[in-house]
């Protein structure tokens, strides 16, 4: 029996979107449409379609019915495809794109109006990516502020999934649109992505030209689903891995997202992508994440620029949440710890040497005991948002800002103090003490166990633990190693200005942490 949304690629041909104006053989690639945004300067733009065989087809964009630029191309004959590079526009419109196809005496013509130029993100993961602007904190006055941001535009993928890499979506959930109270907060899991939508939101609050958006996130799946062949088998993952039935809320299957909902997209020139997922691997394949990962960024990155002609970047920005915290009655850490550490390949901060040009949200403080939806998917998405644009802001558009908290560059045995002395790169702001939060690794026989370390004395960008319990060998340090290291906004270490959180992290006490700088504004 085949489950529900799997679209075989063998129907794809059937199943993609003509338009009425045109001859059945000749259309703009389904995501292609009314309203959309297209990646501005310095990149250029990638218009394609399907055709006839042979045809010419001339791509005309227009604006105020003054004709800007035209390419001209033909259909190829094995894929029945065709696509042009648009010069690189500057940010603004509205412009119409024109697309004409000339086989003989036939003729004919597709339009679509209201095109702007700016910067487009992908937007995917698993159920917190998904969640709607409708199920989270202060919805209604969210879903009331749209209209200061009508060149902000929105698109949502259909949940699909496919055996082979797919050309084209086979279904769009929402079309390009303008923001509005309906398809921002359509329903519970079901379009807008309200990470995706207030990422963009504070972007444009702060580029003042037009966003794209385009949401393609399916709750419940790991990251196998959404990784190609390529990269799972870099990484040795089993091909036909299956997650254990009792964990399976969506797809798990290798690739199948991937193949129909992420491969599709690949022509398309973007800015950068975000990702929050992670959830699905706390028990499934968690000690390959530190793979699987970075494997995944690397992979979309390499797939997105082949596919847009050279024009979306080789190295384009990747953001993307490190988890939150949730309630469950497995161990004290379980492996939430552990996939928070993976995110950044186990170097605790991005970007680094085998992630860069990444930047990421911590949001291990922003929990959510009541929330309606499960502990798993706290509501409070608009600072996981800001977080986020922080880090796109510094690594995708070069501001001098701070957008990680502190982390530890230095990390010293006070003599025959008892204190473990933490020498941080950025001020710190110690927000309250917490006797439980920081823990050493004590060994004595080759055995070692965790003791909690309490925080001792604290100046401006150093950190005191009383390590006394521990009388044999001190051997590891860590910070919030635990699946809810403390209530909402309360955890005990803070950047003083930003207030963002001190990220977690595991350290030997005999090693500083390799190559971590952070990006003060000076």
């Amino acid at each position: 029996m085949v489950a529900p949304g799997f679209v075989f690629g063998l129907v794809l041909p059937l199943l993609l979107r003509a338009d009425s104006s045109a001859d059945v053989g000749f259309r703009f690639a389904s995501y292609i449409d009314n309203y959309m945004v297209l990646q501005k300067e310095p990149a250029g733009a990638v218009i394609w379609g399907y055709g006839v065989s042979g045809a010419t087809v001339t791509v005309t964009l227009c604006q105020d019915q003054e004709t800007i630029m035209k390419k001209v191309t033909s259909v190829k004959a094995h894929s029945n495809s065709w696509m042009v590079v648009l010069d690189p526009v500057k940010a603004g419109g509205p412009y119409e794109v024109m697309a004409q196809q000339i086989l003989g005496r036939k003729n004919f013509t597709l339009r679509i109006h209201d095109v702007l130029f700016g910067d487009v993100w992908l937007c995917s993961g698993q159920s917190n990516m998904q969640m709607t602007v409708s199920q989270i904190f202060n919805a209604t006055s969210e879903l009331s502020n749209t209209a200061a941001y009508q060149s902000v535009r929105i698109l949502s993928v259909s949940l699909s999934q496919a055996q082979q890499e797919l050309e084209d979506l086979a279904k769009v959930d929402l079309q390009w649109s303008k923001p509005t109270l309906e398809n921002l907060g359509h329903g519970n899991f079901t379009y807008m992505s309200a990470v995706c939508w207030l990422f963009g939101r504070y972007l444009h609050d702060t580029l003042r030209y037009p966003v794209g958006l385009l949401s393609s996130s399916w709750a419940g799946t790991p990251i196998e689903a959404w990784s190609s062949g390529r990269s799972l088998k870099a990484c040795g993952v089993p091909r036909q891995g299956f997650m254990p039935s009792d964990l399976e809320t969506g797809p798990s299957e290798c690739s199948v997202l991937w193949n129909a909902m992420i491969h599709p997209l690949r022509n398309m020139t973007l800015k950068g992508v975000i990702w929050y997922q992670g959830e699905s691997n706390v028990n499934f394949n968690r000690d390959l994440y530190n793979c699987t990962f970075p494997a995944l960024v690397e992979d979309w990155r390499q797939t997105f620029h082949d596919g847009s002609q050279g024009q979306t970047e080789r190295f384009f920005p990747f953001g993307f949440v490190q988890l939150s915290s949730y309630l469950s009655g497995a161990t004290p850490n379980g492996g939430l710890p552990q996939i928070r550490w993976h995110q950044t390949a186990d170097f605790g901060y991005v970007p680094n040497l085998r992630m860069p040009n990444t930047f990421m949200a911590v949001a291990m403080d922003l929990c959510d005991r009541n929330s309606p939806f499960g502990s798993t998917h706290p509501r409070d998405k608009q600072t996981v948002a800001y977080r986020l644009h922080l880090g796109a802001r510094a690594v995708a558009y070069g501001a001098k800002l701070t957008f990680q908290g502190p982390l530890p560059q230095k990390i010293e045995l006070l003599g025959n103090m008892g204190l473990l002395n933490l020498t941080y790169s950025q001020p710190i702001q110690v927000q309250r003490h917490n006797n439980k939060i920081f823990e050493i690794s004590c060994c004595s026989d080759h055995q070692c166990k965790w003791l909690p370390a309490p925080m001792d004395t604290f100046s401006t960008q150093t950190l005191a633990l009383n390590v006394k319990s521990c009388h044999d060998s001190l051997v590891a340090v860590r910070y919030a190693w635990t699946t809810w290291p403390c209530e909402y906004k309360q955890c005990p270490l803070y950047h003083p200005t930003s207030a963002l959180p001190a990220p977690p992290f595991t350290a030997f006490i005999t090693n500083q942490i390799p190559g971590y700088r952070s990006k003060v504004a000076k």
